[in-house]
């Protein structure tokens, strides 16, 4: 049975993106790069809220991408990914995407059930603080990048209830960004 994992990348202060929505700021280090790539690798399915997606969509397929290592390497594996959106607004979705709309706890348990696999969750606020709550995520994958942002979009949005963590592992990429990768805990 495959696992939910989820994947953020945050500045100093909290925060997943600038205060006008902008995400140009987590370089990819070769380092930050492969890890990517590994955790990738590991996983069967791709996953995103709808805000996410629509900006990854945007950018993966196009020129853009390829213009560093990171997004030559990348662009590739993430067209030929199957990847999910939960979203209850969006009608359809390109790129070997397939659109998720119903309950978010048996979506998710259907996902698990049906790959050996991770399902890898990419960025977010609302989807992760709710996916939280209902005990969904299996492993936190959190990388620190040393920059104050001053966003308010933080991974888990206002109100997201008390929750226990065990810090499985800390490791820096690149001589930059920090990895605190930590899974549920029991109590």
């Amino acid at each position: 049975m495959g696992e939910l994992v989820y994947q953020v990348h945050v500045s100093l202060d909290g925060c997943a993106e600038g205060p006008r929505g902008e995400f140009d700021w987590a370089p990819m280090g070769p380092e930050l790069s492969a890890h990517s790539e590994a955790l990738t690798g590991r996983s069967a399915v791709l996953a995103y809220g709808r805000r996410v997606w629509e900006m990854m969509a945007g950018y993966w397929p196009t020129e853009e991408a390829l213009d560093d290592p990171h997004g030559r390497a990348f662009a590739p594996i993430w067209l030929r990914m199957p990847k999910v959106v939960f979203s209850r607004t969006l009608t359809g979705a390109d790129w070997n995407t397939r659109v998720l709309s119903g309950d978010l706890a048996e979506e998710v348990a259907t996902l698990k059930a049906a790959h050996g696999k991770d399902i890898l969750l990419n960025g977010g606020a609302a989807l992760p603080a709710e996916l939280s709550r209902l005990g969904l995520i299996d492993e936190y994958q959190v990388f620190v990048h040393p920059l104050v942002l001053g966003g308010d979009k933080r991974p888990f949005a206002v109100g997201t209830e008390r929750f226990g963590l065990e810090l499985v592992e800390s490791r820096v990429f690149d001589g930059r960004a920090v990895l605190l990768r930590y899974r549920r805990s029991a109590g």
